[in-house]
């Protein structure tokens, strides 16, 4: 499950835009255990969707010690669920959460890891990039309202069924990488009536099914309640998609101009979870932010 390159959202062969030094990118203690920190249960599931016909998909959920039923617990999605869940991968979520929940610094929430899916009777044995799940640019990179269907039609009834969930936008954040980082955006530009929070990393802002117009699109709609972190690096893709890094400043500066909350932090890393690995505590304790 850990990788040093993200597949892209058609899962190509490419190369970065510039020579990427990722070296410079380390975990931190938020991103350790500690044996005086309460940990979380993971659990893992399976979804054969409808909004998705023909696929079948893993998920897992994260639920923190603190949970407490008679309370709406707030809520983070993930896409590609097990590059964030692996707590020996470049994200370490669970292990994050866990240290953050523990010192206050954010809310208790429930954590929902979903894989992208498969067309296939059964899922493959293990989870990871290959055999490389077939709807996954359809889901993520279409700019449609079907895959925010997805979650609030499905997952979250699903994983609402045994815990309580917020339905306070505010309370709920959505998170990806590469194609998973345009989709969280999608999902809430789609719903900011359900989803106000997100992050993304190395998004894919680029023409793999349209997602290139979206800084156009922000510059001329009347701004939506969306607090966003983006992360890239100039190391990022270039090829006949676009220029990662370019449209990642696009994003940053259509987001400025429009007055969104939002944050951007650019590197030098390629396109991979190893900066954003690193600064996910720091992005976490932004984006939840109560002031």
């Amino acid at each position: 499950m850990k990788t040093s390159l993200l597949l892209t959202a058609m899962m190509l062969s490419v190369c970065g835009a510039a020579h990427a030094d990722d070296s410079q990118y380390v975990l931190g203690e938020d991103s350790q255990r500690h044996d005086d920190v309460p940990r979380g249960e993971v659990t893992e599931h399976v979804w054969k969707s409808e909004i998705f016909p023909g696929t079948i998909r893993r998920y897992w959920t994260y639920v923190p010690s603190q949970y407490n039923p008679d309370v709406p617990t707030a809520v983070m999605v993930f896409q590609d669920g097990h590059a964030y869940v692996d707590e020996e991968g470049q994200f370490r979520a669970p292990v994050v959460l866990d240290n953050l929940i523990h010192k206050g610094e954010i809310p208790v929430m429930i954590g929902i890891f979903i894989d992208p899916g498969h067309h296939k009777e059964e899922l493959p044995e293990k989870a990871g990039w290959r055999p490389r799940p077939e709807n996954r640019s359809f889901e993520y990179d279409t700019l449609s309202d079907q895959y925010a269907r997805f979650l609030l039609e499905e997952i979250l009834p699903e994983v609402g069924k045994k815990y309580n969930l917020t339905d306070d936008p505010n309370q709920r954040a959505i998170c990806g990488i590469s194609s998973g980082g345009i989709c969280a955006w999608t999902v809430a530009w789609e719903r900011p009536d359900e989803f106000r929070k997100v992050l993304s990393h190395v998004g894919s802002f680029t023409n793999i099914r349209g997602g290139h117009v979206y800084p156009a699109m922000i510059r001329k709609t009347e701004p939506k309640p969306i607090r966003v972190f983006l992360q890239d690096g100039s190391g990022d893709l270039d090829n006949a998609h676009g220029n990662w890094p370019l449209a990642n400043q696009q994003m940053a500066a259509s987001l400025r101009f429009a007055k969104y909350d939002y944050k951007f932090e650019y590197g030098v890393g390629g396109h991979n979870g190893i900066h954003g690995g690193a600064i996910l505590p720091d992005s976490l304790r932004w984006l939840w932010r109560t002031e």
